[in-house]
């Protein structure tokens, strides 16, 4: 049976559980549990990281581990008993975890592998503190360690700074606000700024001398140098080093480590410096041989300085290798290291190339204990620490120091009878009283004990040498009195075996008879002669002679006129001892009575650090006097203590403070001294406001709290003594200082007067006395004192530095003792507030208040918990009523001053706004339903309460800011966030109450639900964004407040009635912000508030546009900001939806969610699109339809104005020039050529709006130039030359000639790629929406094939898959929840056909035809209809043929545009032999003409052509076409083809023809070497012609010989009727396609299955036009070519089983297809040139003659539709100012043709053009004619219609074809519109012609249609652009054209008719229009 745990409720997983039992919880070992049941040996629980499952484990597997339980019960919460800090790591850890391996994935390795470190540093000491067995001290140094570890990874993963006390971290509800606020601001200023340490310290490591010419030992010294002031700062370090180099003793490290110890922060500089000198130990010349003499001697070697500055920027783990240098005379030894610092190179030299002395330096900065316990290992190992010469910065209590230094300066020597000067060396001794020698305290430097000698440097034949060599000799201070130290002087010889002989010797005394040192300073000893043998043992014998110069009687002549002297400096560091002889006077007053009043006068003189040393006495002393004389010396004694006590104030002897405490509380015996201390202290402050000089009352006051604390312990010490005696005089005493303290501090003074300045003396130290007054008077009382002394201030004060100290006297008061008692409290807290309130509502000294409020504060949460719960909150409403308004107030003036500039004050400034804050925020906390009640209560008028609203509103929003706390003060900010929802749940009833109905306050209302939008939306509420754990915390602590407030926002919405109008549509992009964040409650509650929005703008206006505008404006920044996701979408669409079911407006409500929806998509597709790195289709296809969405549907200007740029910049980014120039058309469109001024908007400036449209046009015409659409830039040169030429500006306009012209060279001069088009189709429901189920057509990179394509779209869909076959998918992949690509090649069918047929034009100029504005796309797939004969496959071959049309033309603002309409015929196999040959005539023409006019670099494309041609012929191709479409059976079989047939005839005669004529000229060029390939080419023509039975050409070609214009072939347009028109000619049939580089172009042929051998190797080799190319192999698995027109890069997706296996039964069957096949692979080309239409199919509908041309129903010009006016433009385009787009479709002759003639009629123009007259040919011509309209001529734009200026020519050969017509070509005009002529020629073609019963047809387009530099409107149009902004291609053929005679009439009669049927003239575009 499960029983509930009572005792085990918390675990650890000891070992991992599969959980495979029944209900079995996996665990993993590690894992913490919570335990709810147990049953025999199981326990029932949940993980703690995952508490929603639960289940069962076994009790074995758990580690139990104590746990404090909260709420007991079901929703119980278990905290494991353990040590705080232990629980902080396990936690830091888990979520360190995660985040490391992040760090990994991210490959930031340096933070991986240092978080690493510290991870495992954490672990051990984790496992240090868990064992328990560390010492409390150890203990504390580990958590310490722990913590900073803790906060250091914390800061370096941008987690959260902790709160913590003692290590442990804070519980934010258990300590007052003001109280976090300070420990994070403490934990945070320690991590910006650690506290410079005032104490640092030298690490010196010896670690060896580098040499060439060692050999002897050495002895090396270091000591601190002060540069400055040339004397040495320590003593000295002192090192042994052997031959070779090193240390002496390896093995003690303390022997070469030391520790400079105290060296002050003064004592960096750059002119302190480490010198070190290096003694040898041996010959006295270095150069002297080793036997000559035994005896060694110290002798300079070298000296060495660095500065300490340089130690402060290098790299302290580096050794330095210091140079040693060496003087050049050593009688200047003593000044080297000062030589070398003044870089006096002449005195000293580099004592060796290689010589260097390798030590380890580092500066350690900090207390040496701190040390100590840093650096344990330095310490342990051992280290020598040596000392500064002097007393540190700081002396310490307690600190023994008895060291005499003595440096041996100098001496002078006379000769001593010999020759040369002597070699003296000094030998040092101490001698005690007895006359023994001390043993071991004569030391050389730290490091090496001391010895009982010291032999002084031995300076060579050197009468007057200089050593400066200090000695140390720390002598105990029990040994000074009767010691002495002696100086024996002796002279090296080098010559009698080196013996060193004595010659004198000096002496001093340590100590004179009266106590004192030898005093320091240089002191000039006396020189005894003696002999060698003389013996010194007997001390006493010279103690009695002179020691000194200075102290010699004035009649001993004889010691004074020696030359002979010895000058040695002393210096005594003693705690003990003193030099001063009036400080022992002072001590021994007792005996000498009558010198007290002149030692306590001299007291002042003594140096503080002789006061110091013997401070317990000299307070002894002062108070025997004034217990025995207090009456003489009482005024003298009170001064003296006075002096000693401020002297302790001094920071050097701070520390001597306890001291003195000490002194008070044990030693102090003055029982009687309080009523003289009081007297004195009185007499004083009686004399304040009289005195003229109060310096020295000034320094009385500072001194009173020592005062009152000797005054307090004496009255003590009499009460114990006497049993409480004469207390109540004691207090009338203190009452009457009191009482004169009073009057002199209630005294008004100028804040210079000197009283004054007292009275702040006075202020400043009277907090002190409170814990003094309190050992004998209660709390009552002394804060009665308090009350009355601070309230005697004058009110009306002058002095503001005494204010200043008001406030830091109040603020010292509730810091102390006495205010953390409540009942003093009581008393102080009035005083208290009336100062805080005065000073705050002045805005002065703010810093303090600050201070003053926080301690207040601070101490209310402490009392909560406690008994006095009512005194707290009589505080709490004391508080509120006077400072929480002017504590509002404040903040909101700090907040809004301007921040001040220099570091530290802004420093200062950011701490009282945060330290306010929180005062704010500790107060709110601590307000209850009374104190809102009685605040709320308390405003006299609705005014007063509307404005603290607005006020409090204000400063929560102010909290709210990001800037208000650092980024990691989370803790801080939730704290906040709590008391600010608890105070608006408080308020939000008041705004309920007072201010609604007819009260209603608008701008209250405002404020508070902007506060409560921005609450909501504040990061660190966004719980998504943080750890499971951290969001655990959060909600289990907080809640989510996020929804708290949503649901208060919705209450008071609803609350607002009829009011609501007011926030409608303000309100709407706010709260749509709310509804973003990612929280389901909040949606929930918020998303149905539009709806009531909607409702309620729909009563006021009938409808609701502002809604729709607004939600759209604010969706964009929102979504582009990151909010907002595809559930959102979801959510807001379903809960409208709902909510609007009911409602009268439901249809417009549909709508406009629709629309709303439709932009969430395409906003989420944009943003995710924009997060990938680099600019792909995907980034560019999104913004396009983002763009689109913009404009058509919702008609925002601006955000379509903003989305072209950023279009512009893909492009730009993407080098995709073209597309850039027409993105940035799109505003050039909507510019017009005027002066309006135009605002600033983006980057552009103020500027005028002619100005922005010529920068434009300039920025779109160099862009045009990269992307060398030079044609499309030529345009819009002209315009611009239009503009300057009629402002007379010629300057400009010259530039703009030349550009033009340089525009025109680069047409003819620079190669363009001819790019490859590719449809792609996007499949599933993964695909982004503007993608999602579509096609498209896109326009490949340069040199981008097929394959390359594909793998490109591959790589940026990485998840999509490749779809192997090209039919069209089904269902189940439009819903698969996957991505699926299609992709094939597919071929453009160019516009514009009349340049493309154009003889003599170049291919330079045809290439922009072919693949420029081009509309539609073809793909062909051939398959075998019915049975298949083996023996001529052509009978049954078809060929399916698709035609893609665009919703704008390629290219244009995108690589890529949407496919809008497909449409799929079936080709015959009669028509595709029709097709097959027509290509190959066209191309051998092409190839002729190039040949003749020279165009071709060599022959061998024409002689490939030829080859390929009549080879095939003569193998059987066009036999095979006669077998299988001339036999009587398919005629019989087939009577609607009669005429098919008879065309397929004439082709094959025309083909023979043509291949005649180009046989002779191939033999006019062909070169010598090819003269056989040719001879047999002849014959082969001979056998072709046989085998097709021509013997001789039909009569109708040979009527009319074949005339090209260079002397080409043509047929005779009688006979054989021209199939090309303007408007394009038969169908898509009579489309070109594009050109491709010349692989294997050439050695294509239609008709045969292998080229010659003859030609075969030299394929492809030349260029030559790119019509070459068109002609397309017939499919056919027998004689018909599988060599391929087109290049590799054309793809068709036929599939391979089609050419394979051409006998399938289905057409649409595919089971082997390839979706993307190479060229090479395909029976069909997808590349056919002539699409046929279903209407091609029809039945022709004939008109008059049948040999009249017929309309090409596919390529009809374009109904001339009236544009409606725009409903918007940028800057309000003019109606009736030209529009780019309008002007579409225009047919160009050449590619910018030159200016019409403003005259002359229609047929001249049509005449003057055309290559052949126009009476000969009833068919259209190729050009059209000049309009013979002026205004039509001075036109500068291109008439809109289908984009027929396209990049290709036409396919078919003009006038040698016959054109089917279709159904709707064929319709008649009405009656009276012409007279039933024949049709005229196309120069005459309107822009739309239609039938009584058809209306101009327009194709609509849901997106913005194509943008292209022909797309320019006319500009007589009287209407400015639709929003459309160009027409596009009509989808079916309009009626045929008027008769070229009834031209002129037609015209005019368009100018005078309203009537939309009657066509315009087209007239010939001339520029680009106006946007």
């Amino acid at each position: 049976m499960w029983i509930p745990t009572e005792h085990e409720k918390y675990g650890v997983v000891l070992a991992s559980f599969r959980g495979t039992v029944q209900h079995g919880l996996p665990l993993e070992i590690g894992d913490t549990v919570q335990i709810l049941e147990k049953c025999e040996g199981w326990f029932r629980g949940f993980i703690l990281k995952n508490p929603n499952v639960k289940g069962i484990f076994p009790s074995s597997y758990i580690h139990l581990k104590n746990a404090h339980v909260k709420n007991k019960g079901q929703f119980e919460t278990v905290i494991p008993v353990e040590d705080s800090v232990i629980t902080e790591m396990t936690s830091t850890l888990r979520d360190w975890g995660a985040m490391w391996k992040q760090l990994y994935v991210k490959n930031e390795g340096d933070l991986f592998h240092r978080l690493w470190h510290v991870m495992n540093e954490i672990l051990d000491l984790r496992r240090q503190v868990l064992v328990g067995h560390l010492t409390h001290d150890r203990m504390r140094d580990v958590k310490q360690h722990i913590t900073a570890r803790l906060d250091w990874g914390n800061e370096q993963l941008g987690l959260d700074l902790v709160p913590r006390q003692e290590f442990s971290m804070v519980d934010p509800d258990e300590i007052s606000v003001t109280e976090l606020y300070r420990l994070m601001e403490h934990r945070h200023r320690k991590k910006e700024t650690p506290a410079p340490a005032s104490t640092h310290h030298l690490f010196v490591h010896v670690k060896s001398l580098m040499s060439a010419n060692l050999g002897e030992e050495l002895e090396v010294f270091f000591h601190i140098y002060d540069g400055r002031e040339n004397r040495p700062l320590s003593e000295r370090f002192f090192v042994k080093l052997n031959k070779s180099g090193l240390p002496k003793s390896p093995e003690k490290t303390e022997r070469q480590c030391t520790l400079f110890v105290d060296l002050g922060s003064s004592d960096l500089r750059k002119d302190v410096y480490i010198v070190v000198h290096i003694i040898r130990i041996g010959r006295m010349g270095a150069g002297e041989k080793k036997n000559l003499c035994s005896v060694q001697y110290r002798r300079p070697f070298g000296c060495a300085v660095i500065s300490i500055a340089d130690l402060l920027t290098a790299d302290s783990k580096d050794d330095h290798l210091l140079k040693v240098y060496a003087c050049n005379t050593e009688s200047e030894w003593y000044q080297i290291h000062e030589n070398i610092i003044k870089k006096a190179n002449s005195r000293y030299n580099l004592s060796g190339s290689n010589t260097g002395l390798s030590v380890a330096l580092q500066l350690l900065h900090g207390d040496i204990e701190q040390l100590r316990r840093e650096y344990m290992v330095l310490f342990t190992r051992g280290v020598s620490i040596t000392r500064k010469l002097g007393f540190s910065d700081v002396i310490m209590p307690g600190e023994m120091r008895n060291d005499l230094y003595i440096t041996l300066e100098k001496g002078e020597f006379e000769k001593g009878g010999k020759s040369v000067a002597r070699n003296v060396e000094i030998t040092v001794y101490v001698l005690d009283i007895d006359g023994q020698i001390l043993k071991s305290h004569v030391a050389a430097g730290s490091g090496e004990p001391g010895g009982d000698e010291y032999h002084s440097l031995v300076l060579y034949h050197n009468n007057s040498p200089r050593w400066s060599e200090q000695i140390k000799l720390p002598i105990p201070v029990d040994m000074f009195r009767g010691s002495h130290v002696r100086f024996e002087f002796r002279h090296c010889s080098t010559k009698d075996k080196g013996e060193k002989k004595l010659f004198g010797y000096s002496f001093v005394p340590l100590m004179q008879e009266d106590g004192r040192t030898l005093p320091d300073g240089t002191h000039e000893l006396i020189i005894h002669k003696c002999e060698e043998n003389t013996s010194l043992a007997e001390c006493s014998r010279y103690l009695k002679q002179p020691f000194s110069k200075a102290n010699l009687p004035s009649n001993n002549q004889t010691l004074k006129g020696t030359k002979e002297s010895f000058w040695i400096t002393s210096f005594l560091c003693s705690t003990k001892l003193t030099q001063n002889g009036d400080m022992l006077d002072l001590l021994k007053w007792r005996a000498h009575p009558e010198r007290i009043n002149d030692s306590l006068s001299k007291l002042k003189e003594i140096d503080g650090s002789e006061i110091v040393k013997f401070l317990q006495d000299t307070l002894d002393t002062l108070f025997g006097i004034l217990d025995e004389s207090s009456q003489r010396y009482g005024l003298k004694v009170f001064d003296s203590l006075v002096h000693i006590i401020n002297l302790l104030q001094d920071s050097k002897f701070q520390h001597f403070k306890p001291v003195m405490d000490t002194y008070i509380e044990s030693h102090f015996a003055g029982a009687l001294s309080y009523r003289d201390l009081i007297k004195v202290l009185k007499w004083y402050v009686d004399r304040i406001v009289d005195a003229e000089h109060q310096d020295h009352i000034q320094q009385v006051l500072k001194s009173s709290e020592y005062i009152f604390k000797y005054i307090i312990q004496s009255r003590r010490l009499f009460s114990l003594a006497t049993g409480g005696q004469n207390e109540e005089e004691f207090r009338v005493c203190i009452h009457e200082l009191f009482m004169s303290i009073r009057f002199f501090l209630s005294q008004e003074n100028k804040s210079t007067s000197p009283v004054a300045q007292t009275q702040a003396v006075f202020l400043r130290t009277f907090p002190a006395v409170y814990s003094e007054l309190l050992k004998i008077f209660t709390v009552r009382e002394v804060a009665g004192f308090v009350r009355e002394t601070l309230g005697s201030l004058p009110t009306a004060v002058h002095a503001d530095c005494l204010e200043t100290v008001k406030l830091q006297c109040i603020a010292k008061t509730v810091e102390s003792q006495l205010y953390i008692n409540p009942e003093s409290r009581c008393i102080l807290l009035p005083v208290v507030l009336r100062v805080l309130q005065a000073h705050m509502q002045e805005q002065r000294d703010l810093v303090m208040c600050a201070r003053i409020l926080t301690s207040m504060l601070s101490l209310i949460i402490k009392e909560e918990n406690g008994t006095a719960e009512p005194v707290v909150s009589e505080e709490v409403e004391l508080i509120v009523e006077s400072l929480l308004g002017v504590l509002l107030r404040t903040i909101l003036e700090i907040s809004n001053r301007p921040q001040p500039a220099g570091p530290t004050m802004r420093l200062q400034f950011q701490d009282v706004t945060g330290e306010f804050v929180a005062c704010l925020l500790a107060l709110l906390r601590q307000m209850s339903d009374r104190h809102y009640q009685q605040l709320l209560q308390a405003f006299s008028s609705k005014d007063n309460l509307r404005d603290f609203l607005l006020q409090i509103f204000t400063v929560f929003r102010i909290l709210i800011r990001p800037e208000m706390f650092p980024k990691d003060w989370t803790v801080m900010r939730l704290v906040t966030n709590n008391v600010i929802i608890t105070t608006v749940l408080y308020l939000s009833d008041a705004l309920r109450k007072n201010f609604l109905n007819d009260k209603f306050d608008y701008k209250v209302w405002d404020s508070y639900f902007y506060l409560s939008v921005i609450f909501i939306n504040q990061p660190c509420l966004q719980l998504e964004s943080f750890s499971p754990s951290k969001r655990k915390k959060i909600l289990e602590k907080y809640g989510d407040m996020r929804v708290m407030m949503g649901c208060e926002i919705f209450s008071m919405w609803q609350n607002l009635g009829e009011h609501k109008l007011n926030f409608i549509p303000a309100m709407i992009g706010p709260f749509l912000e709310v509804t973003l964040v990612p929280q389901p409650d909040l949606r929930n509650v918020m998303i149905p508030i539009f709806h009531d929005m909607m409702d309620w703008e729909q009563r006021r206006s009938g409808n609701f546009k502002q809604v729709e505008a607004k939600l759209i404006d604010k969706l964009d920044s929102l979504m582009s900001e990151g909010k907002g996701d595809e559930t959102y979408r979801e959510l807001f669409n379903s809960i409208l939806l709902k909510k609007i079911e009911r409602e009268t407006w439901r249809e417009s409500g549909i709508s406009l969610i629709a629309t709303v929806t439709r932009l969430m998509e395409r906003l989420l597709d944009y943003r995710d699109c924009m997060k990938l790195g680099e600019v792909d289709g995907k980034k560019i296809g999104c913004t396009v339809s983002l763009l689109n969405f913009y404009k058509t549907e919702l008609n925002k200007e601006e955000m379509y104005i903003r989305y072209i740029h950023k279009l512009y910049d893909l492009h730009f980014k993407a080098q995709n020039y073209t597309e850039a120039s027409y993105t940035l058309l799109l505003y050039d469109e909507l510019l017009e050529w005027s002066d309006r001024p135009l605002r600033e908007f983006l980057n552009y400036p103020m500027q005028s709006e002619w100005q922005r449209k010529e920068y434009l046009h300039l920025t779109i015409v160099q862009n045009f130039d990269r992307g060398k659409c030079w044609e499309n830039g030529i345009i819009l040169c002209r315009e611009l030359a239009d503009q300057y030429e009629s402002y007379y500006d010629y300057r400009n306009l010259s530039k703009m000639r030349m550009m033009e012209a340089s525009l025109y060279d680069k047409i003819m001069d620079q190669q363009r790629l001819e790019p490859e088009f590719f449809r792609v189709g996007f499949y599933g429901k993964k695909f982004p929406f503007f993608l999602r189920n579509k096609e498209f057509v896109c326009r490949g990179h340069d040199y981008e094939r097929l394959e390359a394509f594909q793998q490109r779209m591959l790589n940026e869909f990485p998840h999509a898959i490749a779809m192997q076959h090209v039919n069209q998918p089904d269902q189940t992949i439009y819903q698969a929840d996957a991505q699926y690509l299609q992709i094939y090649a597919v071929t453009p069918i160019p516009e514009s056909q009349d340049v493309l047929q154009r003889d003599g034009v170049p291919d330079n100029i045809k290439s922009f035809y072919k693949f420029n504005h081009i509309w539609r796309f073809r793909y062909d797939r051939p398959f075998h209809k019915g049975t298949k004969d083996k023996e001529n496959e052509f009978k049954s071959l078809w060929v399916e043929r698709t035609t893609l049309t665009l919703v704008q033309s390629l290219p244009g603002i995108s690589r890529w545009f949407e496919v809008e309409k497909r449409e799929l015929v079936e080709v015959s196999p009669l028509e595709n032999a029709i097709e097959v040959i027509e290509n190959k005539n066209l191309q051998l023409r092409t190839l002729i003409t190039q040949c003749q006019s020279r165009q071709m670099q060599n022959i061998n494309p024409l002689t490939m052509c030829l080859n390929g041609v009549i080879d095939a012929a003569v193998n059987g191709g066009l036999a095979r076409y006669q077998e299988a479409f001339f036999v009587k059976d398919y005629i019989m079989n087939h009577p609607e083809d009669g005429e098919k047939i008879g065309r397929l005839r004439e082709l094959m005669f025309e083909q023979a023809h043509i291949l005649e004529y180009g046989l002779a000229v191939h033999e006019k060029f062909v070169p010598q070497d090819m003269r056989p390939l040719h001879k047999k080419l002849v014959d082969q023509f001979h056998l072709m012609k046989s085998s097709l039975g021509i013997q001789e050409f039909p009569a109708y070609v040979r009527a009319s010989p074949v005339h090209f214009t260079n002397g080409s072939p043509r047929t005779c347009r009688n006979s054989v009727p021209n199939i090309i028109s303007p408007d394009g000619g038969r169908g898509v049939a009579r489309r070109s396609f594009p050109s491709y580089p010349a692989v294997n172009r050439y050695s294509s042929s239609s008709l045969s299955s292998q080229a010659s051998n003859e030609v075969s190797n030299i394929t492809g080799q030349s260029e030559s036009s790119d019509e070459v190319f068109n002609m397309q192999p017939s499919p056919s698995t027998s004689s018909l070519s599988s060599n391929h027109s087109a290049s590799p890069n054309v793809t068709s997706s036929a599939p391979s089983s089609a050419r394979g296996s051409p006998q399938m039964a289905e057409k649409h069957k595919h089971s082997r297809e390839n979706a993307c096949l190479s060229p090479r692979e395909r029976p069909v080309s997808a590349i056919f040139p002539n699409p046929l239409d279903p209407a091609q199919r029809a039945a022709p509908h004939q008109i008059g003659d049948t040999t009249l041309p017929r309309s090409d129903p596919n390529l009809s010009a374009p109904d001339k539709v009236r544009p409606t006016p725009s409903s918007w433009s940028l800057d309000s385009v003019k109606v009736g100012a030209p529009s780019f787009s309008d002007s579409l479709g225009k047919l160009l002759c050449p590619p910018v043709p030159p200016r019409p003639p403003y005259s002359g009629s229609s047929a001249k123009n049509m005449r003057s053009q055309s290559p052949v007259s126009a009476s000969r040919s009833p068919q259209k011509t190729t050009v059209p004619p000049f309009t013979p309209s002026p205004t039509e001529c001075q036109s500068t734009s291109l008439v809109s219609s289908s984009p027929v200026l396209s990049g290709s020519y036409s396919s078919g050969i003009s006038s040698l074809s016959r054109c089917s017509v279709s159904e709707a070509s064929g319709t008649e005009l009405p009656a009276g519109d012409h007279p039933p002529h024949p049709l005229p020629p196309p120069g005459t073609l309107p822009n739309s012609v239609s039938s009584s019963s058809d209306e101009p047809i327009r194709r609509e387009n849901k997106t913005p249609p194509p943008y292209s530099v022909y797309e320019r409107n006319n500009p007589r149009r009287p209407v400015p652009l639709p929003h459309s902004l160009s027409i596009p291609p009509q989808v079916d053929p309009p009626a045929l054209p008027p008769k070229p005679h009834q031209l002129r009439t037609g015209s005019m009669k368009l100018e005078g008719t309203s009537d939309p049927r009657v066509p315009r003239p087209r007239p010939l575009p001339r520029k680009v229009s106006q946007l």
